[in-house]
């Protein structure tokens, strides 16, 4: 599905005296931040404000959305990029909330840092990104009766949007792994465990440790990366057919643990980089049986 036509939209303002051009979604703008908390050690949850009159941050409001966000690196003066999947549901109305982690300083980097550090009414740049096509067709709802989440550390922000959507616009069930170093680093931890409450018979969130008090089975965590075990004991089984898909997200060697790496058509004629191709099925989730159809890596 392709994204309506790019028109310019003028809007008369409050005095009538003058005009403002409305950019659509795809344009690179100003967005407003509204808010920012700190919610980890490193991490803060960002609340930002659409433009004037956009009442939603894409195009549709059940599509997931993806941001791409330009920050000018003030020693070299190069463009740095990152894209981010907002956590809130695509039709909020009037603003989106990012889940941001700051890493630590490297050369080209540094955009998760930038966003941690914002204060309230600074502005950002951002343009929302294509629709992600997921075996064919950009929507997730009414697709699956059963969907699983497997999230690596901030992976579980783009898992996070999926799972609001089919929460709100289907009656699929819906298995989260999230999967992190220690109990600190799990990121809406509250907000997944609120939703088991809110939808005991919808929502099962699993959690596993790789780092020092992966041993910790106590509270209920299970340890290491992911292996066949775990992936069929907190997932919806493969057998289920064409009724079941798994979705997994998180750096890159995460991803290729669980389902084998993701590959990327050659550069465009721009020089920005080419799309995403999801390559062959492999890792845990082949072990596991599960079918190519049955997996999107995000």
């Amino acid at each position: 599905m392709t994204p309506p036509s790019s028109t310019t939209t003028q809007s008369p303002s409050s005095n009538g005296a003058d005009n403002y051009c409305l950019l659509p979604p795809e344009h690179m703008q100003s967005y407003r931040v509204i808010n920012n908390t700190k919610v980890s050690t490193d991490s803060t949850l960002l609340t930002i404000a659409l433009p004037n009159e956009r009442i939603t941050l894409g195009w549709e409001p059940d599509i997931p959305t993806c941001i791409s966000i330009s920050k000018t690196e003030e020693e070299s003066g190069c463009i740095l990029k990152k894209s981010y999947s907002p956590i809130s549901h695509p039709s909020q109305p009037n603003n989106f909330q990012l889940l941001v982690k700051a890493y630590p300083h490297r050369i080209g980097g540094g955009v998760g840092s930038y966003l941690c550090n914002l204060q309230v009414g600074d502005e950002i740049q951002a343009k929302v990104k294509p629709q992600r096509i997921m075996h064919n067709h950009p929507h997730v709802h009414n697709r699956w009766k059963h969907v699983g989440l497997i999230a690596g550390g901030t992976g579980i922000a783009p898992l996070y949007q999926l799972l609001m959507i089919l929460l709100k616009d289907c009656t699929c069930k819906v298995n989260v792994l999230s999967i992190n170093r220690v109990e600190e680093d799990i990121l809406l931890k509250k907000e997944l465990d609120d939703l088991v409450k809110e939808y005991p018979d919808r929502v099962s969130v699993t959690y596993s440790l790789t780092g020092s008090d992966m041993g910790d089975t106590d509270k209920g965590y299970k340890s290491g990366r992911g292996d066949t075990k775990l992936a069929l004991e907190s997932l919806p089984h493969p057998t289920l057919g064409k009724d079941v898909m798994i979705f997994v997200c998180g750096k890159d060697g995460f991803v290729e643990h669980w389902g084998g790496p993701v590959g990327r058509a050659p550069n465009n004629a721009d020089g920005t980089k080419g799309k995403k191709i999801q390559g062959e099925l492999l890792g845990v989730l082949r072990e596991a049986r599960y079918d190519a159809s049955q997996v999107f890596k995000y």
